[in-house]
C-alpha cells in the first residue's frame, strides 16, 4: 500500500458514508425542492472522481462547482449527461472553454451573457446561464436594490443565450443569531416579486446551501445546494443536528516514522513550546500542516496510537509531526496513528480540531486535499467492502 501511495500517511474516504449522507439529506427535503450537489475543492477535499461517481449513481444530475477549472474537469471525466454549474463568475475571455464544455454560468451582467451568446453563435450552439443576485453578502450578483430589470429583458432577446434561473446564497444560516436570514430572506423575495411584475420567469430558485438545508426548509425554493453535509460535516455547531443523521467520510492516518527518547529538559519542535518533565518518547510520522493540520493543533491536539490517546509534543511541522508515546506500551516504528476522523472504535473530530486551533472546519477537510495520497473504501452490491487507490 505505502509503496503505491509513496508515503506513511493517507487519507480514508468512506464512500458508503456519502452514500448515507445524501440519502439522509433527501429523506430531510422530502421531495419539497431538487437537490443539486456541490462538489467544489475536489468535492471538498475527498476527490472529485469518485465522489461524482457515487452521486451520480445516487440521482444527482448537478455540479456545483467553484472554478472554471473544476467544471472542465467533470467534462473531461466523461460525464455528459450532467449539468455542470459553475458557481463562481468569469470573464469574457473564457466564454469558449464555457460555451464547448456545455457549462452552466453565473452570470450579473449583461456584457457577459451577450460574450456567451456571441461565442454560442460562433459554436452553432446556445449558451446557458444562470443569474447570480446579491441579497446582502456582498459577493457576486446583481444587488436587490439596484435596478436588473432592463438588462435581464436585454438577455432573453439574446440570439444564442438562455437563462435557466437564479441564485443568491445565504451568509448567516450556520450561526446562533439568524436576524439576518430573515434580512436576506426578505431581499430575495424583494427581487422575486419584483421580476414576477415584470413577467420575468425564473424557473431554477435556488437559495439553500448546507446550513439552510438543515435549519430553514422556508428557504428552499425549489431548488436547494447541500455542500459539506454531504460529506458528513454540519455546516456549524450551533445548528439542529438532530435534523439530518450524517457521518464523516473522511479519516487521516499515518505511520509513525521514528521513535526517539528525550530527557527531562529537553525541547521538541518549533518555538521550544514543548518541554519534556520526563523521559519521554517521541514518536515522528509525516503528516503537517501542509497537509491541512493546523500548526497550533501540537499544543492542544491529540491523536490515537494503537487506541491510545496521546498528546502531540511541539507544534505541528510544515511536512511532519510529533506525539508523545510514552504510555503506549511496546509502542514502535511502523504502528498506526489516527491523526483525524474514525478507525471504528476512537475518533478524533475535525469539530475538536478547528475549535481548538481557531479555524474553520471547511478549511480543514480541504486543505488535507493536497498532498494526501487517498484510499477508497465502497460496499459493493455482492456485500464485500472493498478498498482501492
Amino acid at each position: 500500500m505505502y509503496r503505491e501511495t509513496l508515503r506513511y500517511a493517507w487519507m480514508e474516504v468512506d464512500l458508503d458514508a456519502i452514500r448515507d449522507n445524501i440519502k439522509s439529506i433527501r429523506k430531510h427535503v422530502d421531495g419539497r425542492a431538487e437537490m443539486v450537489a456541490v462538489v467544489k475543492a475536489n468535492a471538498y477535499g475527498h476527490g472529485v472522481e469518485q465522489v461524482v461517481r457515487v452521486m451520480r449513481e445516487e440521482g444527482y444530475d448537478t455540479f456545483c462547482v467553484a472554478t472554471l477549472a473544476e467544471a472542465v474537469e467533470i467534462r473531461e471525466l466523461g460525464y455528459d449527461d450532467v449539468t455542470v454549474w459553475h458557481l463562481g463568475l468569469c470573464g469574457p475571455e473564457f466564454a469558449d472553454v464555457i460555451v464547448s464544455n456545455d457549462i452552466l454560468s453565473s452570470v450579473d451582467t449583461y456584457e457577459y451573457a451577450k460574450a456567451l451568446s456571441d461565442e454560442a453563435a460562433r459554436q452553432g450552439k446556445t449558451a446557458r446561464g444562470i443569474i447570480a443576485f446579491d441579497t446582502g453578502m456582498a459577493r457576486i450578483g446583481y444587488r436587490f436594490d439596484e435596478d436588473y430589470v432592463d438588462e435581464i429583458k436585454a438577455m432573453s432577446k439574446l440570439p444564442n443565450f438562455e437563462y435557466v434561473g437564479m441564485f443568491s446564497h445565504i451568509c448567516n444560516a450556520d450561526t446562533p443569531d439568524k436576524w439576518y436570514v430573515d434580512v436576506q430572506k426578505k431581499n430575495l423575495n424583494t427581487i422575486l416579486s419584483k421580476l414576477e411584475e415584470e413577467g420575468i420567469e425564473m424557473k431554477v430558485k435556488s437559495f439553500a446551501n448546507s446550513a439552510t438545508v438543515e435549519d430553514h426548509p422556508e428557504l428552499y425554493y425549489n431548488t436547494v445546494r447541500p455542500g459539506i453535509v454531504c460529506y458528513g460535516y454540519y455546516s456549524d455547531s450551533e445548528v439542529n443536528k438532530d435534523c439530518i443523521e450524517i457521518r464523516p467520510s473522511m479519516s487521516i492516518k499515518a505511520k509513525i516514522l521514528r521513535i526517539r527518547e528525550i530527557n527531562p529538559g529537553d525541547y521538541v519542535g518549533y518555538g521550544c513550546v514543548f518541554k519534556a518533565e520526563r523521559k519521554t518518547k517521541i514518536a515522528n510520522f509525516n503528516v503537517g500542516y501542509a497537509d491541512g493540520l493546523p500548526r497550533m493543533w501540537g499544543q492542544k491536539g491529540y491523536a490515537f496510537v494503537n487506541g491510545i490517546k496521546v498528546p502531540y509534543a511541539g507544534n505541528v511541522c510544515m511536512d511532519q509531526a510529533m506525539l508523545d508515546v510514552t504510555d503506549v506500551p511496546d509502542v514502535k516504528v511502523g504502528d498506526e496513528i489516527l491523526v483525524l476522523g474514525t478507525d471504528g472504535t476512537n475518533t478524533v473530530t475535525v469539530e475538536d480540531i478547528a475549535k481548538a486551533t481557531g479555524r474553520l472546519h471547511h478549511e480543514i477537510i480541504t486543505a488535507s486535499d493536497l498532498r494526501l495520497p487517498k484510499m477508497y473504501k465502497e460496499t459493493g452490491d455482492d456485500g464485500v467492502t472493498r478498498i482501492f487507490l
